[in-house]
């Protein structure tokens, strides 16, 4: 995507992703895709090259750190094609890719600019990425561990191409290689079992120490980070040992605030996905196995009590939606203020945060020299956060600095992106 050569927002109310306060009429002007400078507004009028915010909240573009991206509808009911009725033309396989395609252009209209895939089949998310990349289609940028790096165990045949299953420390390390073989940015592995797998056991470690400590260290010798789910306290001990960069789910740590101390302490971030444990167990309830309702409603609880302990200790948060439909991700950051966080604490779980935990340096905040994703919110996001997961309330979004959706896109001479 090639950058914009000049954007200037005049009179915003700039809340820059770093937990201050906001900073009122500014006026932020990008040049070739990066924030070159941010100003004050002084009493004087909007000159005519600029976009008038008129006094509308300014944000980082948010990032997702915990999505899957997939063709798969089934977290996200009517967001693909209607069900297919009997007798209907057999559909081609080949549609799925217009599901993503719509997936793309949906996270932009939200306001998420980046977003890092935890896991799809036959690679979707990568070529996806690449699309955005080459200019075929608009959407955020996406960082994918391309499949999940798990043990054998009853995951994989659900999960087929999801995953990639390896036993022992040299089978971990050829799956990390062959991960970065198909084009992954990062790397992710099974720590624990997962919760909507009615016979594995979260609670559990799924792999030994040796194995964790293989896959971090072939990672890392390679320049990439290692995501770990970790739902129970073994495998999250081990994950933590071993060195891995964020802990996804992390329900367990309230019980063992050494190891919270320990991610403080080792720059750990901490991505609690709250949304997927209330879907599974409210939203999704009837379509999932009666013992795995009853672990997501207990999990739920747990959850919130990390994310409050994890805050108290130091730990970097990341945002992460876990869910359906794409585009409802900031559903995420109202589930975390209900949870106990300020709306300041959740903003900047999704955009710092979530921004350190990828290892995005030049991202997340509104800075001078940081990249301009940025996102204009017609609201008061810090007194009512739900304005964050209204479409109706994104008034325009940039991706490093070339406006692509919101309500004020069409103004800017482009037509808005509806979903």
């Amino acid at each position: 995507m090639d950058p914009s050569p000049d954007l200037i927002l005049w009179d915003a109310r700039v809340i820059d992703g770093r937990g201050g306060p906001p900073v009122e009429h500014a006026v932020v002007r990008v040049h070739e895709g990066r924030i070159a400078a941010i100003e004050q507004v002084d009493g004087r009028s909007a000159p005519p090259d600029t976009v008038d915010l008129a006094g509308r909240t300014l944000l980082p573009g948010f990032i997702d750190a915990h999505t899957h991206v997939l063709s798969d509808t089934e977290r996200s009911p009517g967001f693909g094609a209607p069900p297919p009725l009997h007798g209907e033309e057999p559909r081609p396989d080949a549609l799925r890719w217009f599901v993503l395609a719509k997936a793309a252009r949906a996270f932009l209209a939200a306001g998420i600019t980046t977003v890092r895939d935890v896991g799809s089949p036959d690679d979707e998310a990568i070529t996806l990425r690449e699309a955005i990349r080459l200019g075929l289609i608009e959407g955020p940028r996406i960082l994918s561990c391309a499949r999940i790096v798990s043990a054998t165990a009853p995951g994989g045949r659900i999960f087929g191409t999801m995953y990639e299953e390896a036993d022992g420390p040299w089978e971990m390390r050829r799956a990390v290689r062959r991960q970065l073989r198909r084009g992954a940015d990062y790397i992710k592995v099974m720590a624990t079992g997962a919760r909507s797998v009615e016979r594995e056991d979260p609670e559990a470690a799924q792999m030994t120490a040796e194995e964790l400590a293989a896959v971090v260290d072939e990672a890392h010798r390679m320049g990439v980070r290692v995501a770990a789910h970790a739902e129970g306290l073994d495998g999250a001990r081990l994950a933590i040992e071993a060195g891995v960069d964020t802990i996804e789910h992390g329900l367990s740590l309230h019980r063992a605030p050494e190891l919270l101390g320990r991610m403080a302490a080792q720059g750990i971030a901490l991505v609690p996905t709250l949304s997927t444990f209330h879907d599974l167990g409210e939203r999704f309830r009837d379509e999932f196995a009666p013992p795995l309702v009853a672990l997501a409603e207990r999990q739920a609880v747990e959850a919130g009590r990390t994310i409050l302990a994890a805050r108290d200790a130091g730990v970097v948060l990341a945002m992460g939606y876990d869910s359906g439909p794409p585009g409802a991700n900031a559903r995420e950051i109202v589930r975390m203020v209900e949870a106990g966080l300020t709306p300041s604490e959740a903003i900047v779980a999704a955009t710092a945060g979530s921004a350190r935990a990828l290892g995005l340096t030049d991202r997340g905040t509104v800075a001078l020299d940081q990249a301009a994703d940025l996102l204009v919110i017609d609201g008061d996001p810090l007194s009512n956060p739900s304005v964050l997961s209204d479409p109706a309330c994104v008034w325009l979004v940039a991706r490093d600095g070339i406006p692509v959706a919101g309500a004020a896109f069409a103004s800017l001479g482009h037509p808005a992106l509806r979903f």
